[in-house]
């Protein structure tokens, strides 16, 4: 069996940064372990493997693998796949807009993507509002797993706390960015002691950022020992704002800039929607560049 692949560089318009992702098309005849072992031997944050949809309006159904596991949802493999989607069957159209929908397993993934000729750009709606899933941790545990001071826990009105938008993160919010090129995950197993395989760690931007938050995402339980740009995360994310900030009713443009200390920035754009002060919606969105494409020999 040969399958055809690429690879695309996410939430970045420039080579060699973001966050890299495989795109394998016609998965149709994998097995579960065929596809495991595949993202194991790409060993990259994720894969995702492109099948026929379920309902022919559809674009495709699509399943993601990190080396260790298959995800409901992630946000980098939405961006990614919908871009080489619209880029494979409209390869020389001129620029162009369009909508697809992607059956992921969380449930179908509605995106918007703007074909440039260059890094093209794609958004989506996060197919599940962020809700917490758990007590918070406390900020000494948050401390101890960082390898921290307690004194760099918190910033503001935020304290650590449990979101999910598909995928639990912990959410640990530092005070400094100086703190936050600081933190290393000092115990893998963080499930136990933060309550989530994920964390997400994160900080106000500078003011004369172009980007409102700094954030790192480490999660070596499930094979990612850092990751560039998480963009199930970002969802989640919108739920800590909801919770922590004081943001008026309507839409607010909080962009999060991500994988600078691993030489790779990314920048997550991320929407949140509030309705009578609550969580109402969330977009995600950035945009993708090609790398490599080939063919797998199974």
């Amino acid at each position: 069996m040969q399958l055809n692949f690429v690879t695309y560089d996410v939430f970045t318009d420039t080579r060699f940064a973001g966050n890299p992702l495989a795109v394998v098309f016609g998965a149709d005849a994998l097995t579960d372990v065929q596809m495991q072992t595949i993202a194991r031997e790409f060993n990259l944050s994720e894969t995702i493997f492109v099948r026929a949809p379920e309902y022919a309006q559809h674009a495709a159904s699509v399943r993601i693998f990190t080396p260790t596991k298959e995800l409901p949802f992630a946000g980098h493999p939405t961006i990614g796949c919908a871009i080489a989607l619209a880029e494979r069957n409209h390869a020389g159209d001129e620029p162009r807009d369009m909508l697809l929908v992607l059956e992921e397993r969380v449930g179908p993934v509605r995106c918007g993507v703007k074909l440039t000729g260059g890094a093209s750009f794609a958004e989506f709606t996060a197919p599940k509002l962020s809700e917490q899933t758990g007590a918070d941790p406390s900020i000494e545990t948050a401390a101890k797993a960082l390898g921290l001071a307690v004194a760099d826990i918190g910033f503001g009105a935020h304290t650590p706390s449990l979101f999910s938008a598909g995928v639990p993160f912990a959410m640990i919010p530092v005070a400094s960015l100086d703190a936050l090129a600081r933190a290393r995950l000092i115990d893998a197993n963080t499930s136990v002691a933060l309550g989530a395989t994920e964390v997400f760690v994160y900080t106000r931007a500078e003011r004369s950022a172009s980007h409102a938050f700094n954030a790192r995402m480490f999660a070596p339980e499930i094979g990612i020992v850092e990751d560039p740009a998480t963009g199930g995360a970002a969802a989640a994310f919108a739920g800590v704002l909801a919770r922590f900030e004081s943001l008026p009713d309507g839409w607010e443009t909080l962009p999060i800039l991500q994988g600078a200390e691993m030489g790779r920035p990314s920048v997550i754009g991320l929407e949140v929607h509030i309705e009578g002060g609550k969580l109402a919606g969330a977009r995600i969105a950035g945009k993708a560049v090609k790398v490599s494409e080939g063919v797998l020999y199974l």
